[in-house]
């Protein structure tokens, strides 16, 4: 482990640049190549969800109703448990790091960020000049409360993690919490894993705790932006303070309805099975062509290396030329260019990888 000290953007401790931490999967996406450099499931909304957000269109004319936001809020109360004082509406689980930065800032607090992690965190944190101390967890990136540094009155980690693809349980997590403190748990991934009520926090009801979850992952919703928070609510009432009139539009309203309606909620299980079943085989396929996976994931991700004495670099761009994007590791603290993560895929497109991989490979030694 390590703490480095909180420093401005332009003098960051040892690790990514500036650049590379605000570097997402979508920059390594070229026309015609497979797609294992972004998290999100599928192609395109299933047909239901796109039929019902299209129902919507006749009402763009008009600003988004405070009914629509008060169904949204109450979709979301009652799949968590919470009273609606317990939830905040976001345009992406993003915007909730945007709000949690400047509340930080406002309030003086000094931060903590558990890494590797995805850095999106890291970067509104220095963007809000609120000082940062990474936290590195070395291999297998298992959380250790007692790593995090006793000044940090806000502590930011994910669950499960982005890029490990690490689940830590429930109870660590929620040991991260104390009186005085914000926690912020990032759940962006925790609705397809195995066993999401055994490590989920959201609805937990712990002073300070805020649980950030994104819906455009699972329900390939990317492009419209549409996530929540569940948590404290004083501190929920201080982040929506300062946001402008009608921060969410009526689609992405209607899409937070959806995805936690009755007809999401059995997609939800075939979707949360499909993921486990894919990566199970995924992993078989990569060990049984000696692709080295890290460490056992849990996500809908999987953390590899690149092959011993290969230049790494070389290597992922030589995936790229084979028309295989990956995500490269070297933009996330604690990680370095071996590293590359692969979005879970089906059968046929892993086969794709693989077959490059040894190509890129046997190439490699030529």
């Amino acid at each position: 482990m390590s703490a480095a000290p909180g420093s401005a953007p332009g003098h960051l401790p040892e690790g990514p640049s500036w650049d590379a931490l605000r570097h997402h999967g979508d920059a390594e996406l070229v026309p015609g190549a497979v797609d294992f450099a972004v998290n999100v499931r599928g192609d395109a909304p299933p047909a239901w969800l796109r039929e019902r957000l299209a129902d919507r269109l006749g009402d763009l004319g008009g600003y988004p109703t405070a009914d629509d936001g008060e169904a949204a809020v109450a979709a979301v109360a009652a799949r968590h448990g919470v009273g609606p004082e317990g939830v905040l509406l976001l345009a992406g689980a993003s915007e909730g790091f945007h709000l949690l930065a400047d509340h930080a800032a406002r309030r003086g607090l000094r931060a903590a960020v558990l890494h590797p992690s995805f850095t999106e965190p890291e970067v509104e944190l220095r963007r809000a000049g609120v000082a940062v101390d990474r936290v590195i967890l070395p291999p297998p990136y298992r959380l250790d409360p007692a790593l995090v540094p006793d000044e940090a009155d806000l502590v930011v980690v994910g669950n499960p993690t982005n890029p490990t693809s690490v689940l830590h349980p429930r109870a660590t997590v929620a040991a991260l919490c104390r009186l005085g403190r914000v926690t912020v748990v990032d759940e962006a991934f925790c609705d397809v894993v195995s066993d999401e009520a055994g490590h989920t926090l959201a609805g937990a009801g712990v002073p300070g705790l805020v649980v950030l979850r994104s819906l455009t992952k699972t329900w390939a919703l990317a492009g419209l932006r549409v996530g929540y928070a569940v948590g404290d609510p004083s501190v929920l009432t201080e982040l929506a303070a300062a946001r402008p009139h009608w921060p969410l539009g009526t689609l992405q309203l209607e899409a937070i309805r959806a995805c936690l309606g009755s007809v999401a909620d059995r997609e939800l299980a075939a979707a949360r099975a499909q993921v486990v079943a894919e990566r199970r085989a995924m992993v078989a396929s990569l060990s049984a062509a000696g692709i080295t996976v890290v460490v056992p994931p849990d996500a809908p991700f999987i953390l590899v290396r690149t092959p011993d004495g290969a230049d790494p670099v070389a290597f992922r761009a030589g995936l790229a030329r084979r028309g295989i994007a990956t995500r490269r590791g070297d933009t996330f603290p604690g990680l370095d260019a071996t590293h590359l993560r692969l979005a879970v895929r089906d059968g046929r497109m892993v086969d794709g990888l693989v077959r490059a991989w040894r190509a890129e490979r046997e190439g490699d030694r030529r």
